[in-house]
C-alpha cells in the first residue's frame, strides 16, 4: 500500500454538485505530487481531503495505513497526531493568521501540541532564522506585506515540522524574489525526504519538484 491512498473516492458539494466520481491516487513517501486543472476542477477540495477538514463520501482515503475518516478525526489524540504529521497551507494565508504577533503564530501549534515554553521558544527562534524573518517576530501579522503574510503562514507550519507539507497555489500573489525563496525552500524540503502535494499552474515548480502530476481537468 502506498503512503498516501485515495480509493475509488466520491465527493460532493451539499448542493449535489458531484467533484469526485471513483477517483484514486496515489503518493509514496518522500516524494512531490503536483495537482492541475482548471478552476473548479477540485483541486482544493483534494487538498483538503488530505488534510482532514473535508471527508469523502465513499470511497476510502488511507494514510500510513490508517483509514482518515470524520469519526477517526474526532479522537483529539488521534487528530493531534494527524495534523502534526500533515502540515498544509492554504492559498490565501490570511485565513491562517490571527495572532497578535509573528512570534505568536510561530509559536501556536508547539504550544498546542504541548510542548515546554523552553522547547516552544527554541523552536519559535530556530524557525525564525532558517526564514529570516526574525526581525519580524513583535510585528502584527495583519500588517505585513502579502509575500511576508505567506512566509509566515509557512514559518508557522513548518514549526510542527511535518511528514507531509501540503500547499494550495503557494506561488500565488507571490513577487519574484519571494517566489524563488519558495521555490528554493520547497526543493530543500523535498531533499530533506519530506513528502509534498501541492495545486499549482507554475510550470518550473512542476519541472523541478514534481514525481508526479495529476491533471484534474
Amino acid at each position: 500500500m502506498s503512503f498516501i491512498e485515495l480509493d475509488s473516492i466520491e465527493f460532493a458539494y451539499e448542493d449535489g454538485m458531484k467533484v469526485f466520481s471513483g477517483f484514486s491516487a496515489a503518493t509514496e513517501c518522500g516524494t512531490c505530487t503536483v495537482l492541475t486543472g482548471d478552476n473548479g476542477s477540485g483541486k482544493t477540495t483534494l487538498l483538503r481531503i488530505l488534510t482532514g477538514l473535508s471527508f469523502v463520501q465513499d470511497g476510502r482515503y488511507v494514510f500510513d495505513g490508517t483509514e482518515i475518516t470524520a469519526r477517526f478525526l474526532r479522537d483529539n489524540a488521534r487528530s493531534k497526531l494527524f495534523h502534526k504529521r500533515v502540515g498544509f497551507l492554504f492559498q490565501n494565508p490570511d485565513v491562517m493568521l490571527f495572532n497578535p504577533k509573528v512570534y505568536d503564530e510561530i509559536a501556536f501549534g508547539p504550544r498546542q501540541m504541548g510542548l515546554t515554553d523552553e522547547e516552544t521558544d527554541r523552536r519559535v527562534r530556530d524557525i525564525l532564522e532558517l526564514f529570516d524573518i526574525a526581525d519580524l517576530a513583535e510585528r502584527v501579522p495583519y500588517h505585513l506585506s502579502g509575500g511576508q503574510k505567506k512566509k509566515v503562514a509557512l514559518a508557522s507550519v513548518i514549526a510542527l515540522d511535518p511528514e507531509v507539507l501540503i500547499l494550495d497555489e503557494p506561488m500565488s500573489g507571490l513577487d519574484r524574489q519571494s517566489r524563488s525563496w519558495h521555490a528554493d525552500f520547497l526543493t530543500e524540503l523535498k531533499r530533506a525526504g519530506r513528502t509534498l502535494i501541492t495545486a499549482t499552474h507554475e510550470p518550473e515548480l512542476i519541472q523541478n519538484l514534481a514525481d508526479q502530476v495529476i491533471d484534474l481537468s
